[in-house]
């Protein structure tokens, strides 16, 4: 037996979407390409529907599904401004790139 636990697990990510109305949407998942399409395919979040164009806007490496949970909870719980402050910021990994 080798490694710890979280070996071999895939990592999973929290994201923010700049919705066309200029809201934001806040979610987590373990493939962000699939789930930046779903949404905008209309087969994402209830939200999301209907307030295209839908651009990604953050992205947030966690650990696993759990943590994942619990820091888009604290997300969601951020002012609006807080949470334009936190995308503003240069983030060396993306789900896409990384």
């Amino acid at each position: 037996m080798t490694g710890g636990p979280a070996e071999g697990k895939k990592p999973w990510f929290v994201y923010m979407l700049r919705c066309g109305d200029q809201t934001l949407y806040t979610g987590s998942t373990d493939d962000v390409p699939r789930r930046l399409a779903a949404h905008r395919a209309g087969r994402g979040a209830k939200y999301t529907r209907g307030r295209g164009p839908l651009e990604l806007v953050y992205t947030e490496r966690v650990p696993d599904r759990g943590a994942a949970l619990r820091r888009e909870y604290q997300l969601k719980r951020l002012s609006r401004r807080e949470k334009e402050t936190l995308i503003a910021q240069p983030r060396p990994e993306t789900a896409e790139t990384g």
